[in-house]
This record gives structure tokens, sequence and C-alpha cells, in this order.
């Protein structure tokens, strides 16, 4: 039987290739990335902005603190993975509450954009070799 201290809110993320498990526990803020600091796993503001996004958007900066395993992709694509699992955490919280917010701000929504694959004669998915008339 789990205590009421130790419920917390889980949601899963996604971007490009990386995937983000975000679990939110009742707390003071604190932001965990793959057991480091979010200041010292996230050097870019920006991409620290992109992930607080939907806590600033809902109002919730010292409410929650909120865990994080990410993996695949790289380091902008974690950021967006991260910012959709918590948002969809938030969701599983109070329904109610955040999700007309969330969805509104896009944050719900999986990006589904993804790298173009390669095409057979070419270098890449669009590049060509440079024409030649002889």
């Amino acid at each position: 039987m789990a205590n009421q201290d130790t419920r917390f809110f889980y949601g899963t993320g996604r971007r490009k290739e990386a995937v983000a498990r975000v679990r939110l526990y009742p707390g003071s803020g604190k932001i965990t990335v793959n057991k480091k600091a979010f200041e010292d796993y996230f050097p870019v503001e920006t991409l620290r902005v992109i992930v607080r996004q939907p806590i600033l958007e809902t109002g919730v900066q010292d409410r929650y603190d909120i865990f994080v395993n990410v993996r695949g992709g790289g380091i902008a694509g974690q950021a967006g993975a991260i910012r959709h699992g918590i948002a969809r955490a938030l969701v599983d919280a109070d329904t109610e509450q955040y999700r007309a917010v969330l969805k509104k701000a896009g944050f719900l929504t999986r990006d589904a954009r993804a790298k173009e694959r390669k095409k057979p004669g070419l270098k890449k998915a669009r590049k060509a070799s440079q024409f030649s008339k002889r």
C-alpha cells in the first residue's frame, strides 16, 4: 500500500528519436534529468525555457518535483520530449484544470516531424550530385 505522499503522476513524451519518461511528485519545484541537476543537463538557456513552458503556462512552478529519464536523439529533441512528457503528466495530475490550457498552447500534440529517409541514387534524402552537361 502506497502512502499519499509517494503518489506521483506519470507522462511519456516523444520528439524525433528522443523518449522522455516524466514523474511528478508533490514538492518544491526541483527538476532532475537523468539523475543530474536540470541546469547541468541543459547548459543552454533556450532549451531550459522549452522544458519549463508547460510548468509556467499552468502556473505550478513550486508545486511539483519533476524526475525525468530521457534517452535517444539529440539535446534539442530531448528538451522537446521532456516538454511533451511534463504536459502529459500535468494532465494526469488534474485533467479539468490543465488540459484546456496545455491543449491550446499545443504542448499535448506530439510533433510528428522526423528525418526523411535517404533515396536511392542520392547522397542524402534530397541532396544529389552536382549536375554536369558533359
